[in-house]
This record gives structure tokens, sequence and C-alpha cells, in this order.
């Protein structure tokens, strides 16, 4: 079982456009869901605050859609988008950790934005996922595929250098577990379902000063910010040492700065009887 970080929601959001984007792009290649007698019943694993489960309410107005987050500060934040939906449908948050979530019910579509990488051996849990998927119906993702691009090894370098190593230890390499698009591909076939896999590099300007620390803050960084919470000295000192390694990594241009961003996504269709 990993150790959750702490989420700030507003930081997280700080960067909601660029955020919500691969999620509009994957919801965009999710096949319409079995046609039933019942309303479609939709999970969002690691809902986080909630935005984009509200996207999956404008694609199924009359849905029942459950978001599911083990993280106390993004369920506060999401259970503003709670309730009954215009389309007659309803939309609702539950407790929920992906690391050992077994679906008690079936769904017509179980989909992650942006928080498998967090869980070790994710693929291991694909099966039973899909178990609880009915015939016809789609387990659908994407993650982060940057892991080795400077934001991120620069911070697993700072984690791991003498003045840190022993205090942080694996906090800034979280995310051996991301597999490539191909092993997806493989995995999820080899389970049966028709399976579309890819790959995306937003190639994003962010705005601001220092703004891919901005941006990591909200993500990549929180297990840092969260093991050195009670020792604000030392997290403004790692702070420093990790903007000054960005700035040379991403020097801003006339437009801003630009950082580039993979992304991988899966879409799994389960057979139709």
């Amino acid at each position: 079982m990993y150790e959750a970080p702490i989420w700030d929601p507003q930081q997280y959001l700080r960067h909601a456009g660029h955020r919500t984007r691969p999620f509009r792009d994957l919801l965009a290649r999710i096949p319409e869901l079995p046609a039933r007698s019942r309303p479609a019943r939709i999970a969002d694993l690691g809902c986080g605050p909630g935005n984009v489960t509200a996207e999956l309410v404008v694609r199924w107005p009359d849905a029942h859609i459950t978001g599911y987050d083990n993280s106390p500060e993004m369920l506060k934040e999401a259970e503003a988008h709670a309730g009954p939906t215009a389309g007659g449908g309803h939309l609702d948050f539950a407790p929920a950790d992906a690391a050992d979530w077994v679906p008690d019910e079936r769904f017509d579509l179980i989909v992650s934005n942006a928080a498998l990488q967090w869980v070790p051996n994710h693929p291991e849990s694909f099966a039973r996922w899909l178990d609880a998927v009915t015939p016809g119906g789609t387990f659908a993702f994407q993650v982060p595929g940057n892991f080795t691009s400077p934001s991120h090894a620069l911070l697993g370098e700072l984690c791991d250098s003498p003045r840190w190593r022993d205090r942080l230890g694996t906090h800034g390499r979280r995310f051996v577990h991301i597999l490539e698009p191909a092993d997806y591909l493989e995995r999820l076939t080899d389970l049966g379902c028709t399976t579309d896999v890819w790959e995306t590099t937003y190639v994003q300007l962010l705005q601001g000063d220092d703004p891919v620390l901005d941006w990591v803050k909200g993500t990549a960084l929180r297990p840092v910010l969260t093991v050195l919470e009670d020792d604000p000295p030392a997290q403004e000192a790692f702070l420093a040492e990790y903007r000054d390694a960005l700035r040379k990594a991403y020097p801003p241009g006339r437009h801003g700065t630009v950082f580039p961003f993979r992304r991988i996504f899966a879409v799994a269709r389960t057979p139709a009887r």
C-alpha cells in the first residue's frame, strides 16, 4: 500500500485548463455506452476535485455518475458538483483508494483521469475492474508519460542528493509503474477487450514566474511537500533548489515557458453479448 500525499485542490486547479484537455481528448474517443433500459452507471476513479467528473454529465446527462477518490481534501472540493443533474441523472462522490478498489456493482463505464500513476502495479487491477464493466461497456484512462522529462528527473535527482536522500527517500520517484503504450495495449487486449491506445505530447505554453514549479506543486511535488509539511524551513530550502534547477531546464521565452507534456491514453471496450 502506498502512502497517499496530502492534496491541495486550489493549487491543482490553478492549471485546470491544461489539465482538463487530455481528459476531453480521452472522452471524445469513448464509444457510446451499451443501450440499456436504465440510465448509464459510470465510475470516475481518482476524481480529484470533481471538475472533470462534471464533464461526464455533459456527455451522459441522465447517467448516475460516482467519483471516487482517497483524498478528503479533493472530495470536499468535489462536493460542489454533487447533486441531481439537469438531464435527470445524479452526480455523487465517495471515498475509495484505486490501489484496492473493488467495484461492488456493474458499471457501463469506468474512467480514470491522471490518477493511476499514483497506484503501484495498477495493471494488475485491470481484470477485476473489467469484470465489473457491463458487456459492451468501456474502461478508459489516461496517465502522464513524462516521468523521464527534466521536471521529474530533476525532482528525483534532488531527492536522491546527499542533503535530502535520508529524509525523502523515494518520494521523488513514485512513478515506475507506468507502462509504455504498447504494453497497455497488450494487457487490455489479452483481457478480451477491443482496445485503442495512443499517446500525445502537448506542447504547453505556461505563464508567470516559475510556472513549471507552480505546475508540479499541484501534482508531482505533493509527496515531497507532504513529508516536509511540518518543517517549513526545510520545505522552502528544497523548493529553492528545485526552482533553480527548473529555471535552467525550462527558460522563459518571448511568449512564456514551453512545457512539453506527454500523456498515454487507453480505451478498452468489453465484448458485447
